[in-house]
């Protein structure tokens, strides 16, 4: 019986400490540091490439995006495996928001561009 309870005991603790280790684990924001190529379906439904440059520090992120309109600066956080940032884009007709909101999965991002416009989803792959 003594060794039943000390077998339950040992664990019930392994099983906590794992719990807590998981759960320290998907707090920690992704690795999203580096330069990742950008896919999306541009106007009139062609196909578009970007190029996205990330500097990391811990959750927070800033970068820039390189597209044909030129480069765009942007801020965002990284929380868990989710990444949210935004662009800024001064036009003719005042200043265009753009933001990315995506999961990452290892060298791999698929998200949403989300504008007052429209909606499209974007996938990205890092480059090495």
């Amino acid at each position: 019986m003594k060794r039943i309870a000390c077998f339950l005991a040992f664990a019930l603790t392994c099983g906590l400490l794992l719990m807590c280790g998981m759960a320290v684990a998907a707090d920690q924001p992704a690795n999203v540091a580096g330069t990742w190529e950008v896919s999306s379906q541009g106007r009139n439904g062609q196909p578009m490439t970007q190029t996205l440059t990330i500097q990391q520090d811990g959750g927070k992120i800033t970068g820039t995006l390189t597209s044909p309109r030129g480069d765009a600066n942007f801020e965002g956080m990284v929380t868990g495996n989710k990444v949210a940032f935004t662009i800024k884009r001064e036009t003719d007709n005042g200043t265009f928001v753009m933001e990315y909101s995506a999961t990452v999965d290892g060298d791999a991002m698929k998200g949403t561009l989300h504008t007052e416009r429209f909606d499209r989803e974007w996938t990205a792959k890092r480059t090495k």
